[in-house]
């Protein structure tokens, strides 16, 4: 799940790198620009190179990739999901899948589930459980999968230093191949949700327009010149509303109708979201330092950063379960109580300590406690 210009330096190596090799997309940038960017960001991209090309020095880039590089041992599971610690693959679908990031898409899946449940329209049958299932491919395989590539192609600067072994700056994928699968998960995110529209009767396509406002806000979250997550506070809250709050709303909106109180309480939520967008900026700390991006931890530092995470993760759910007692539903206030307390124990036990060194095993942990809450607070707002 991050408010200077990221026209500051990155270093000499990634235009002396272009130079060597430009079949490298990580570092081809500039150098060959495909039609699906716009002119501006094209001159924009160009401009930053030409910068950096005045500044830095290749063999520093090169001497920090094995350091970085995962172990030849690195998982194949890993790999599939998207995360770090995988394996070094060949296998072009295999690659594809990795961009997606499925390890990102349950808590879109969820959203869904809960938005449904909010709804008190969903019911046990054939037609129900297919139109949800279908639901779910659109917000999490396609649009989340979408995003996930998306962000990886314009942070393809980025991981050349922090994670150069990533598929797009090591060169695993061609420019064409990750710009084509960019195209059609929206593409097919988007069919999908008309598809749900009059499959449920609308006469307003709501879901589609869910669809395209959540892509355009991918979109604006990692391309220049908005860039959202150029900022810490804007971006992370950008990222918790895709996270928590769409896939409700489309959820919601599939079998019920979407209200102003639960568009007002999701959104309350997504502050949670933006603190656990915040849990995956630690590891970035030096590429978004050396590209300018002032993410949590590199504007206010690692040490207050982690404090920012945890209370807007725990003063979230707080306030949701006084929501929830004030509206006369205290066994649903108290019950989400009971899942905040594990995941302060976590909290302590992992984040706090090395937010780094645990941030897998910490968000492994306790964000069931958080995605179990959210249903509670679904369930809670239907009755």
């Amino acid at each position: 799940m991050s408010s200077s210009s990221l026209n500051t330096v990155l270093s000499t190596r990634i235009s002396s790198v272009v130079n060597a090799n430009n079949n490298r997309v990580g570092v081809g940038v500039g150098v060959r620009t495909q039609p699906f960017l716009n002119p501006a960001s094209v001159s924009f991209t160009a401009r930053r190179l030409t910068v950096r090309a005045q500044e830095t020095d290749a063999k520093e880039v090169k001497s920090q990739a094995p350091d970085k590089a995962p172990a030849a041992s690195g998982s194949s599971f890993n790999q599939l999901l998207g995360i770090k610690g995988a394996s070094q693959e060949t296998n072009k679908w295999k690659i594809r899948l990795q961009l997606t990031k499925p390890v990102t898409w349950p808590p879109l899946v969820w959203g869904v589930v809960c938005g449904a449940a909010a709804s008190g329209n969903f019911h046990w049958n054939l037609e129900d459980v297919a139109k949800s299932i279908l639901c779910m491919i659109m917000s999490g395989p396609c649009l989340t999968g979408y995003t996930q590539t998306i962000n990886d192609w314009y942070d393809r600067e980025i991981d050349a230093i922090n994670e150069p072994y990533r598929p797009i700056p090591s060169g695993a994928i061609s420019e064409n191949e990750v710009i084509t699968q960019i195209w059609v998960l929206l593409l097919a995110g988007l069919g999908i949700a008309g598809i749900l529209d009059v499959w449920a009767g609308h006469d307003f396509p709501i879901l589609f327009y869910l669809a395209l406002g959540g892509s355009l806000l991918s979109y604006i979250y990692s391309a220049p010149p908005l860039k959202l997550k150029q900022n810490g506070w804007i971006g992370n809250f950008a990222l918790g509303a895709s996270y928590i709050s769409l896939p409700w709303w489309a959820g919601q909106a599939l079998f019920g109708t979407l209200t102003p109180d639960i568009i007002v309480l999701t959104l309350l939520y997504s502050i949670a979201g933006l603190g656990i967008a915040i849990v995956n900026d630690f590891k970035s700390v030096e590429g978004d330092r050396a590209m300018g991006l002032q993410s949590l931890p590199v504007a206010f530092g690692a040490e207050t950063a982690k404090w920012i995470c945890v209370g807007a993760i725990d003063i979230t759910q707080l306030s949701v379960a006084g929501y929830l007692l004030g509206a006369g539903k205290p066994l649903y206030a108290l019950a989400l109580l009971g899942l905040i307390i594990p995941q302060v124990f976590f909290q302590f036990n992992y984040f706090l300590k090395d937010p780094v060194k645990y941030d897998v095993k910490y968000q492994a942990s306790a964000q069931p406690f958080l995605v179990l809450g959210l249903l509670v607070t679904a369930l809670a707002t239907s009755h």
